[in-house]
Parts: structure tokens; sequence; C-alpha cells
């Protein structure tokens, strides 16, 4: 543009006015043809016997024509010029018709740059409104030479400009109707997240779990990347989590968590929401605030990497306790449209839900820590033999608090013998778990020291149970072993448990069939019976409890078949490595599991 063309616009105010400046962005219209008003332009043409015709929207910086014919180059395929180039700003400065027979004699125009360069000399321009009577520019009719204009061209151009605003607030008005409906299936799609969300994260107790759960659910449906950093009992962040909606991006956000995690500085953002438990949001943003938060120069690379132009942070509270347990964060990069006080609201919302669900994985996981130490104390340590190898093992079942009723115990007698037990007191909670300690105790009370036989102990411990009134259903094996040419002799009793199984040397497995008897704790004595077998050397006594076989989709006896089976596949191993396979299974356990074995030396 040559040194003439560089002339300054005159500064009108109202061509700044934001609800005007809202109104043109809501037309949808920009420097590009567009048919409708091309027709507009075509008709004053036509009508009014001129050689240029404009739909003239104007800008605080330039005027843009959807509609035009007529325009000399490079303006036609440009289709904008600079305001130093603008007779229609002067329309929207008055809101009243301009109309000029020849320009170059009116001091307000004479000078503008659109005389010169696109040759207008004769100028009639009526104004374009939106329904509020904003006016958004003008549509015009230019010759190159003076023209008086009529009162018939000037009405036809009025009448013209009246149906084009009319295209114009149409227009306002489709883009405010895609808007609300944006805005509608927006809410609609939060409303959704929120609700699965909250299933989502009461599918688990297991704060991992659902932090994860949590980061994945709302990328990329509110950010482009996330962030999740949760506090230890010192209030300082102790594990973070990030993902991109990128999976290429994925090891670059997990870098960015892990240097999250020890190198923020305490003005950085999480920081400062860890602490003061206040959201923040930066609508527009940029990596300065991640050199603020860190002397990390490798984390300002990665967030320019990962995308950094729009962001916020929000609290985890700590239901019920008015304390901060973490922090969530979103952020957008520069080709997603920025944060609002709409995202803010609902970031806030998922904040408060992640609360609940990682405040309920803590309760949840300090009350399962308990429950185990109590389990695990309630467990005897099993006694050294020179003739038999004891290995014992004990799993709780997986998403439960409770104590369990499962139980083992093995005790050497004065004589030598060794008294092995195992059993199951129904129930699942603090008062099973007492039975199970009474009842282990008093297995320990009524064998200790004596040489009965294990049937014999067993109608005792019956007969204790019900004259002490001890309210219980339990299953039970009751085991005395003691060396014998060519092994070890065992006899057992067994009071409603799971057949135990022997497992000989070379790895073969069988269930130890006997009588089948009631369960402890029945309120009239029964009878009971021993049974007996040698173990070779080698040969394992496997006691165990039903956890290991009961299976809600499928009969308990199914469940010894497929023991029997997994053991013998499993060929011979030392009885520990043995022990673990059989807890090691990757499907989920219903029931807590108690194992006791015994191996001949």
């Amino acid at each position: 543009m040559t040194e003439r063309s560089e002339r300054p616009a005159v500064e009108i105010a109202a061509l700044a006015d934001p609800a005007r400046l809202r109104s043109l962005t809501d037309t949808g219209l920009d420097a590009a043809p567009d048919e409708a008003f091309d027709r507009f332009a075509r008709l004053v043409g036509d009508l009014l016997d001129v050689p240029v015709a404009l739909v003239s929207l104007v800008t605080e910086t330039r005027q843009f024509f959807p509609g035009a014919v007529g325009l000399p180059d490079p303006w036609a395929a440009r289709r904008q010029t600079p305001l130093s180039h603008s007779f229609c700003q002067h329309v929207i400065d008055t809101e009243i018709p301009l109309v000029l027979p020849d320009a170059r004699l009116y001091p307000r125009v004479r000078e503008n740059l659109a005389v010169p360069e696109l040759g207008v000399v004769a100028y009639a321009g009526m104004p374009l409104t939106d329904l509020d009577g904003r006016v958004l520019g003008s549509l015009c009719a230019i010759d190159r030479k003076p023209r008086a204009w009529t009162k018939a061209q000037l009405r036809t151009l009025a009448d013209l400009a009246a149906a084009c605003s009319s295209e114009l607030r149409l227009r306002i008005a489709l883009d405010a109707a895609q808007e609300a409906r944006r805005l509608v299936e927006h809410a609609h799609d939060r409303l959704n997240l929120l609700a699965s969300l909250s299933e989502t994260l009461a599918g688990t107790l297991d704060v991992e779990t659902a932090v994860g759960r949590l980061a994945d659910a709302v990328v990329p449906l509110l950010a482009d990347w996330a962030m999740v950093t949760l506090i230890d009992q010192g209030s300082e962040p102790r594990w973070v989590t990030a993902v991109h909606r990128d999976p290429a991006r994925a090891a670059e956000a997990a870098r960015f968590g892990e240097l999250a995690l020890r190198r923020l500085g305490p003005a950085s953002i999480t920081r400062t929401v860890l602490r003061t438990g206040q959201p923040v949001l930066r609508g527009v943003a940029d990596l300065d605030d991640v050199r603020r938060a860190s002397d990390a120069p490798e984390l300002v690379t990665l967030a320019e990497r990962l995308g950094f132009a729009s962001h916020l942070t929000v609290p985890v509270p700590a239901p019920g306790r008015g304390a901060v347990m973490g922090a969530v964060t979103l952020v957008n990069g520069p080709d997603r449209r920025a944060f609002d006080d709409d995202d803010l609201a609902t970031a806030l919302e998922i904040g408060r839900r992640a609360g609940q669900a990682v405040g309920n994985g803590w309760i949840y996981g300090e009350q399962r820590h308990v429950a185990e130490v109590l389990q695990h104390s309630m467990l005897p340590q099993l006694p050294q033999s020179p003739w038999v190898e004891l290995v014992a093992r004990y799993q709780p079942a997986a998403d439960r608090v409770e104590v369990g009723g499962d139980w083992y115990d093995a005790f050497v007698q004065p004589d030598g013998d060794l008294i092995a037990a195992i059993g199951d007191v129904a129930g699942h909670d603090i008062e099973a778990a007492a039975t199970m300690g009474q009842l282990r105790n008093l297995v320990r009370g009524n064998a200790y020291a004596r040489s009965d036989p294990v049937d014999e102990l067993m109608r005792r411990l019956d007969a204790t149970i019900s004259g002490l009134r001890i309210p219980t259903a339990a299953t039970a094996v009751l085991a005395r072993l003691r060396p014998a040419p060519g092994g070890v002799a065992v006899t057992w009793c067994n009071a409603g448990h799971p057949a135990p199984l022997l497992i000989t040397a070379d790895g073969t497995a069988r269930l130890l069939e006997s009588r089948r008897e009631p369960l402890l704790g029945l309120t009239r004595p029964v009878p009971r019976t021993g049974a007996q077998v040698l173990l070779a050397p080698g040969d394992t006594l496997l006691l165990y409890t039903d956890g290991l076989v009961e299976r809600r989709d499928q009969p308990i006896d199914e469940g010894m078949a497929q023991l029997c089976e997994r053991v013998t596949a499993a060929g011979a191993r030392p009885a520990a490595d043995l022990c673990d396979l059989l807890l090691g299974s990757e499907q989920r356990r219903e029931d807590d599991v108690a194992l006791l074995a015994l191996r001949a030396r």
C-alpha cells in the first residue's frame, strides 16, 4: 500500500461499542462472498444503475463486504478495506443515511482514500441495523462520477436496506438459536458427565482407581488434559496423575505429573488451591504461570508441548471435614476455547464428588488396614516340627473391610503329637471375629494335653459350645498327626467343612472324603466320627476354607473338583509355592481364604 493509503482513519467512538460488535460477530459474516448479500448488491446495482454496490459491515478497525459488485482490484478479491477507505463508518456515526452527489465537495470525506483508490465520487448509504437499532454498516450505491440521487432511487435503496437488515437480523437470530442449542447440549453433556462420574466413582473404593477414572472422565469432554493431585496427612502432595486427550502425549503428561509432585513451589496455583481451598480460573494463560510455579525448566517445555492456553484448578474437599485433600487441574491448549465461569462451576462439582469418592476410599483403606491387622493378630504362629513342615496363608476377600471368621491353628501336644485345625465361623463382622477367637481358644483348651481321639475332641467341643451358649454356626476340621512307620499318621474329624486334600509327593491330588457331619454349634449334641490316612514322606495334607472353592455361579462340588485338577496340573512343588499358587488366581474372590498345608518330611 502507498504512503498515501496509510493515512489514519477518523476515530469514531460508536465503532467500538461492544454490543454493536457483538451483533456483528453474531451475524457469522466476514470478508467472504455470501450469496444472499451479493444478491442485494446486484439489485442495488441494477435498480439504481450504479457501477458499484456494497453491503458493508464495519468493525472498529475495518469494513468488510459480504455482498459486493463492481469493486476494482485488489479490493474485489480482498472483500475488505481499512477504515481509511470507508464512507460507511460515517453512517454508523450519524445513524442516518449518508447521501453525497460528489464526495470531493464535502470536507468530512474528501480526503478519504476511497475517493482516489476505489473511485468513489457519488455515494448513497442506508443504515443496516440489528433488532435493537444498532447500526452495523450500510447498503451503499457508488458512482465514479457526480450524480444527483433521485427520491425514487433513495426510496428503493432504503427499501432494499430494510430487507437487507432483516436478513442480518435473521442471521443473528439463527446464531443465537445455535448458541442456545449449543449451550443446552453443553449443559446436557455436563449433567451426563456428572451423573456418569458419580456412578464411575461409586464403583470402586480404591483411591488410585477412583482418581484414574476421574481424570479419564474429564478428558477430553471438559479439557485437553488434566491433573489430579492428592495430599498426605502433612498437607504435602503425595500422588499426582495426569492424562492427555492424545494418547501420543500420555508419557509427557505422566512426566509432567511426576515433576509437579516434586518440583512445584509454594507460589504454584496447585499448592495455593491446596492451601486455601479456593479455586483459581485463568481464562487466558501463558507459560509464565508454569515458570512462576516451579524452578524446573522441563515443566515449561512439557506444558508447551501438551498445550497451555487456559486452565483452572479446583479443590477436592474432604466430605464433612472442611479440609482439602487434593486438587483437580483442567488445561486447554490454544486450539480449544478458554475456560469460563460455567466450566468453573462444573469443575467445582466434580471436585466435590471426587472428594466424596476419595474420602470414602481413604476411610475404607484405613478400616481395611485395621481389619487386616486385627485378623492377622488373631492368627497363630505355627510351631516347628522335625517330621512335619507347616505352611499357612490367609487372604481377605477383595473390597471388604470386615474381619472374617476364617481361622487355622496348630500346636504341639506334650506327648509330641501335632494338633491342626481349620474352621470358618458364619458372618463377616466383629462378632464373627470374636466368635472365631473363642472357638480357636476352645479347641486349644479342649485338646491340649489330651490323648482323646479327634472325634471325641470334636464332640467335647460341641458340648462346650452348647454349654457356654456361644451363639455360632461354624465348620471345622480337627486333625491329630504323629510319626508312624512309613510316614505320618493322620486322624481327622470333619464338622461340615470342605474335605481335606491329600497331595502325594508326585503332585497328584485327591479329596479325603469322610462321613458328612453337621456343623458345630447345633443345639442338640450329635455323634462324631474320625477318619485316618498315612502321609508318606513328601505327601501334603491341605486344609482350607470354602472361599478357595466356592463361587456364586457354580456348586461347591465343582469348585472342589477344579481344585484337585489345578493342584495336579501344578505338579510337585514346595508347600509354600503351592499355597501361593492357589491364592494367586486372578479371579476375584468372594470370601476370605485360609490355608494350612502339612507336609510329611
